[in-house]
């Protein structure tokens, strides 16, 4: 009878614990579909809410999960280009002709400044040319074609060859200079050349883009020319050669065309003024430009 009893007791103590039990799950479920209830009346009010910057749950349920950070570890550069856009070692092109000048002062001339190149953010082949031709003859063109390696963020150096086409004879030149942009975002060109005949050059110029709107900039630039020879068939003295000041203002009506107007100060200097005034020319000038900017 003892052994009776105590099954009885130890089965009353079981089905008293499953009671409380179930009681409590059903008052958690009870909870938590008030919860559920609660969250289903809020949607509605997020789905409409005016701030864009926090996203419905609509869009919520779109947003693709963040792989695993071990997935990231094992991913290939090109795997991680293509997830990101983004690829330097994927090569680009550009066309700029900076200036297409119509200029008038003492008398009508033509001028150009335009590069290309073509490569990687490390590796590019650039091509330049500068000219200025009036009365039907030139009087000066530069060309170079050079190697572009950057070592900096905003640095590159470049080395290559230049030939010089005037009314003179022809000069070739090996070249070496730098090309970047300096503080505040003044784009700086220092080259030098070292042509046959043991002669000597530098060159430098730098501009700065002045955004007076989003479409009208005005431009400030200035180079300046040294020879360490004299070469009076091509009318050039040794020294401090000639500089030239300009200022255009110019209109994009899109980013790949823009129509300027501005004013250029020229001036020579040492010898190379002299042969300018033996030639009859003037050492110094000022001139109208009008002109195009055009990109590809």
């Amino acid at each position: 009878m003892k052994r009776i009893s105590s099954v009885a007791a130890l089965v009353a103590c079981a089905m008293v614990f499953a009671a409380e039990a179930h009681a409590q799950h059903s008052t958690e479920h009870e909870h938590s579909h008030h919860d559920h209830a609660q969250h289903g009346q809020a949607e509605p009010h997020a789905a409409h809410d005016p701030n864009p910057a926090v996203p419905t749950q609509s869009e919520r349920e779109h947003i693709p999960p963040d792989p695993p950070s071990h997935e990231l570890g094992d991913m290939s550069y090109e795997d991680m280009a293509r997830m990101m856009s983004m690829d330097d070692t994927e090569p680009v092109a550009n066309v700029v002709i900076d200036q297409l000048d119509w200029r008038g002062g003492g008398t009508d001339a033509y001028a150009w400044d335009a590069y290309a190149w073509y490569g990687t953010d490390y590796n590019k082949l650039w091509l330049k040319a500068e000219g200025e031709r009036a009365d039907g003859v030139t009087r000066e063109s530069r060309n170079e074609l050079l190697w572009d390696r950057i070592f900096s963020r905003w640095w590159s150096v470049q080395a290559g060859a230049r030939l010089d086409l005037a009314q003179g004879p022809t000069r070739t030149w090996a070249a070496v200079g730098v090309q970047g942009l300096a503080p505040y975002f003044f784009g700086i060109e220092a080259t030098a050349y070292v042509g046959d005949g043991g002669r000597t050059a530098a060159r430098f110029a730098a501009e700065y883009d002045l955004l007076l709107t989003q479409r009208l900039i005005l431009q400030p630039e200035l180079q300046f020319n040294l020879y360490g020879k004299s070469d009076p068939a091509n009318a050039i003295g040794s020294g401090f050669s000639n500089a030239e000041l300009g200022l255009r203002l110019r209109y994009e009506i899109r980013r790949e065309i823009a129509p300027y107007v501005g004013v250029l100060w020229s001036r020579r200097f040492g010898e190379t003024a002299d042969l300018a005034r033996s030639a009859g020319e003037d050492a110094s000038e000022v001139e109208w430009a009008a002109g195009l900017r055009l990109r590809w």
